[in-house]
């Protein structure tokens, strides 16, 4: 059983997380004479912005701006101006481990660890079947990683039952863009945004989330555009927002179909697109009939006349741009309220033109890449469907191999800890995927690894999950691997190996490699190097919804970055989508789709009174097992802070830094209040970056979309209550967590 060998504190007291700070008396710009100053990109957030790193005696050492990349043009934000500190870090896997109870994680040698692997994969499959042993992965990873693992588990595991850390991410917003366009990627490039007119901004905190994109929206306002933000919190940038609707959480759809129905009784819509290249509106428009402006106001407590306004600036402007990430995803009727925004887009044509856009802001570092290439459980190489023959087909030539012997489609993240529950799957690799953090109500996390037979983790930090392993593989940061990845615009970038892969921790490719050829699968897995493995990824995608057969390694040097679809190595690669009217749908039409409002799984009632909501800070970065070891970043928000509008908390009898209890019917956790005036009334926020006792994702609710398979991260039904204790009084493992180490 993968429970833990000993006590969490004593996990932490070896392997972190720790707070790593530069020495003191140094800046980002020592040393003053750098042995190289290589050209990368941050392996934080979808911008993946442009950086340079220093490297003295073969280690990172600091940064420069990369101010010739043309999305950031040198700008970072805290956490990209902090990434390069998890280099040198004192909690770095050097080593290969293996869990002895009692004793904690003890190292050994690489031969030993893939011995144990490659024996508990051949006993757990032959004992239960090919599908008993899951794989997880994660997005942080490069293009050609991600295609790398989805060929693994397919061709050396043989299990149908992989999936990707996007699954809490972009599946929502990939599944609207399908629905409506045929292909899942923003419509443009970002440079569009600077003559839009109207900006509108749904479910995205761009200025803590994506800061340096706050740079391109400022330069639209500084052209004249007026901007509307959709959140339930007055987040940064919705404090200089022309309209800001503070939306009841779970009520996205309702919102945005008032708005098609303004528009439609108003005839703010672009007729002559509807009728010529879109299918479907007046199925969109009778499925918005009833959703009268008072109705609007009552669902989703925003004034009606503020939705009028918003739908009367949206309407009447010549050029637009709208944008979401997932404030509207997180939902279980997530591809619904995507759906419904791409509505509001298509009712007014401004797509597939100059400074008219829409786009998905993706969160993780190769979000978009990744789930185009390989790791998700219904998917092929260039987002291909693998229940469909002829791209099982065009894909199993590829790899050498029958078309019959790649697996069907697998369950999906959350369905696949539901299976380890209920006993049906008995192994897990998992590489860079921090599930018992990152999964919502995850004490039923911890009870299905603790239920597996035997789990291994590739990665480069001890996580929380780490903790609950067999064996751990040490593995590599973004920059010790070449590689590709692919921003949230659509532009395929070049990821450089700044520096090489410290003590014994291996390549992640080297690590994926010499598992498949000890699961006698060797031959498919030869690449000589990162290029290679890209140039076998641009044969698979060809021809495909992600086409990528166009781009090369050069080719990316030389106009820093190419737009796919590149379907040749003539093709310039496409910035803006749609320019013809010919959209990758069967009809060459773009679809709309009817959104029929929906009530979140889990709405207050008597009991549980408050809607509790969760999302990022500025400083921490999905699970935080990167940023809560880099000591700056945590000093910025060291611990979560329950969020709470002074109304709401004189009801209680709340004040700032009260240690309140928060339940839900998963479970309860104490967080320190933070009164705020910039949230709804009815709303709590508590930011989801933190583990063990400080992880809200103990209370938040395991409802999936049906469709994308996304958990309802963003609402949730909770209680409160006052402890009578302060803020510093919360536990023994943040503590922990506090310590300071400097090299």
């Amino acid at each position: 059983m993968a429970k833990l060998p000993v006590s969490a504190d004593e996990i932490i007291n070896i392997f972190g997380p720790h707070q790593h700070y530069p020495n003191k008396g140094t800046v980002r710009s020592n040393p003053q004479n750098p042995d190289a100053l290589i050209k990368t990109h941050c392996c934080f957030c979808g911008l993946q912005c442009g950086i340079q790193l220093k490297v003295k005696d073969k280690k990172v050492v600091g940064f420069e701006p990369w101010n010739d990349f043309p999305f950031n043009e040198g700008r970072l934000c805290p956490k990209g101006v902090q990434r390069y500190m998890q280099d040198n870090h004192p909690d770095r896997l050097l080593s290969p481990y293996k869990r002895v109870d009692g004793k904690g994680f003890v190292p050994i040698e690489w031969d030993e660890a893939y011995d144990v692997v490659v024996k508990e994969i051949r006993r757990i499959q032959e004992q239960y079947g090919k599908n008993s042993f899951a794989m997880l992965s994660g997005v942080s990873l490069t293009n050609e990683k991600s295609y790398m693992i989805g060929k693994f588990a397919r061709v050396a595991l043989k299990t149908a039952n992989l999936d990707y850390n996007g699954r809490l991410c972009m599946v929502s917003a990939g599944a609207g863009n399908k629905k409506a366009f045929g292909m899942d990627r923003s419509s443009n490039s970002w440079a569009d945004l600077a003559h839009a007119e109207v900006i509108i901004i749904t479910g995205a905190n761009v200025s803590e989330c994506f800061p340096v994109l706050t740079h391109k929206i400022w330069e639209a306002r500084d052209n004249g555009a007026k901007l509307i933000v959709i959140d339930p919190r007055q987040i940064p940038i919705a404090r200089t927002a022309d309209i800001h609707l503070p939306i009841k959480p779970g009520t996205d759809s309702a919102l945005t179909n008032t708005m098609l129905k303004v528009l439609i009784d108003n005839s703010w819509l672009d007729h002559d697109f509807i009728n010529n290249y879109t299918s479907g509106f007046e199925e969109a428009a009778e499925a918005v009939k009833d959703c009268t402006l008072e109705w609007g106001e009552e669902v989703t407590g925003v004034p009606a006349e503020l939705i009028y306004k918003a739908a009367e600036m949206w309407g009447k402007a010549k050029t637009s741009f709208l944008m979401h990430a997932r404030g509207i995803e997180h939902h279980s009727k997530g591809v619904q309220n995507v759906s419904s925004c791409i509505n509001l887009v298509l009712a007014t044509g401004r797509i597939g033109k100059p400074y008219c856009g829409y786009g998905t802001i993706t969160g993780q570092g190769n979000g978009q890449g990744g789930r185009e290439h390989g790791h998700k459980c219904d998917q092929l190489p260039g987002n291909r469907d693998i229940e469909n023959p002829e791209h099982r087909r065009f894909v199993a030539d590829i790899w050498g191999i029958k078309e019959e012997d790649i697996p069907g489609k697998g369950l999906s993240a959350y369905e696949i800890i539901e299976a380890i529950n209920r006993g049906e799957i008995k192994g897990l690799l998992s590489i860079c995927f921090n599930p018992l953090v990152s999964l919502p109500n995850n004490n039923n996390v911890r009870a299905a690894l603790e239920k597996l037979e035997f789990y291994a983790g590739i990665d480069f930090f001890l996580s929380e999950t780490l903790r609950h392993a067999n064996i751990i593989l040490a593995g590599s940061l973004q920059e010790e691997e070449e590689g590709t990845t692919t921003s949230a615009e659509g532009r395929v970038i070049r990821i450089r190996a700044v520096v090489d892969p410290p003590g014994k921790a291996k390549r992640d490719s080297e690590i994926i490699m010499e598992l498949a050829r000890r699961l006698g699968e060797g031959d498919k897995f030869s690449y000589k190097n990162s290029e290679e493995t890209f140039n076998e990824l641009r044969r698979a995608s060809k021809g495909s919804a992600a086409d990528y057969y166009g781009i090369t390694y050069v080719r990316i040097e030389r106009n820093l970055g190419i737009f796919w679809p590149c379907p040749s190595e003539e093709h310039p690669g496409t910035p803006r989508l749609w320019e013809d009217r010919q959209f990758n749908t069967n009809d060459k039409k773009a679809h709309f789709n009817p959104t029929p409002y929906k009530k979140p799984m889990e709405e207050p009632d008597e009991e549980y009174p408050i809607v509790l909501t969760t999302g990022r800070v500025v400083s921490q970065y999905l699970s935080g097992s990167q940023t809560r070891r880099i000591g700056k970043l945590v000093d910025i928000y060291p611990e979560p802070l329950l969020e709470i509008h002074p109304k709401l908390a004189a009801q209680y009898g709340i004040q700032e830094n009260d240690l309140i209890k928060v339940s839900t019917r998963r479970g309860s956790a104490l967080f320190p209040a933070n009164v705020v005036e910039t949230i709804r009334e009815d709303t709590v926020f508590i930011p989801y970056h933190w583990g063990g006792v400080n992880s809200v994702n103990q209370l938040t609710i395991d409802a999936l979309d049906p469709v994308s398979k996304i958990p309802e991260f963003k609402v949730c039904a909770c209680k409160l209550e006052k402890t009578g204790r302060k803020k510093g009084e919360n536990s023994k493992e943040l503590a922990n967590q506090s310590r300071d180490i400097q090299y």
